[in-house]
């Protein structure tokens, strides 16, 4: 059967205005929208449409967190996922226990692809994909804006700071999505009621040979600074006598 596999991760929504906890140690969650990470909705949405086109018999996705984090992978189960998988753990998991744990999964699975975003919007790592692949030791193809499959190869345009680049890599291999590649599609009522009898295996790290544990530590979050308000000048002059007086030039 080809396969493919998709990860996802939980975040706090995009559209939520984070908020510093009052100790300083983390951001506020409780009574907060929480999401699929943007990117990972996108290599979703990718993994539906080559299904869709007949690249692919099954979609599984499969999420690492807490037991609550079912309700994500309901969501893309309600997207068009065949089966989820949740590896279940409260430990903060970093993006080398990441991939350790989707290598597992990898090989127990066998999937000819494996998509996941480039990144997640809490941390902003960019890691996991290519730890990935360096494990797997298969090609990878990142910051994908456009996917195709040619045979037993796949060609991914993807985006480079001069423009656009195009790879081609054999099969299997990782691939990160970018923000272009797609516009996820939305989810439906009667889909949502069908996601519920769809199979979501719960998974144990210790019994897939992972313990994740903490290697990189913050010891204080902060927000922000308070923007200043701007002042409008008159001329060049003025502009260039504001930033001298700030000490800016």
């Amino acid at each position: 059967m080809k396969r493919i596999l998709v990860g996802i991760k939980r975040v706090v929504d995009y559209n939520v205005r984070i908020r510093v906890k009052p100790d300083n140690t983390g951001v506020v969650t409780d009574g907060v929208k929480l999401s699929i990470n943007p990117f990972d909705e996108i290599a979703l949405e990718e993994a539906l449409r080559l299904k869709e086109r007949g690249a692919a018999d099954e979609v599984v996705v499969v999420s690492i967190g807490p037991a609550d984090v079912q309700a994500q992978l309901r969501t893309a189960l309600a997207m068009g996922a065949d089966r989820a998988l949740l590896v279940a753990t409260d430990a903060p998991v970093e993006p080398l226990d990441a991939a350790k744990l989707l290598l597992k999964l990898v090989e127990r699975e066998q999937p000819f692809l494996v998509l996941l975003g480039k990144q997640a919007i809490d941390d902003d790592n960019n890691q996991t994909g290519q730890m990935l692949a360096a494990l797997w030791d298969r090609p990878q193809a990142t910051f994908a804006s456009k996917v195709e499959i040619a045979g037993d190869a796949l060609r991914v345009t993807r985006e480079v700071d001069a423009g656009l680049e195009t790879v081609e890599v054999d099969l299997p291999a990782v691939v990160t999505t970018d923000l272009r590649l797609n516009e996820p599609r939305y989810v439906k009522l009667p889909e949502i009621i069908k996601a519920k009898k769809k199979p979501l295996e719960t998974l144990d790290p210790a019994a897939l040979g992972v313990a994740p544990r903490e290697r990189v530590k913050a010891l204080r979050y902060e927000a922000p600074a308070v923007r200043s308000r701007g002042v409008r000048v008159k001329d060049v002059a003025e502009l260039v006598a504001q930033l001298e007086s700030r000490g800016l030039i």
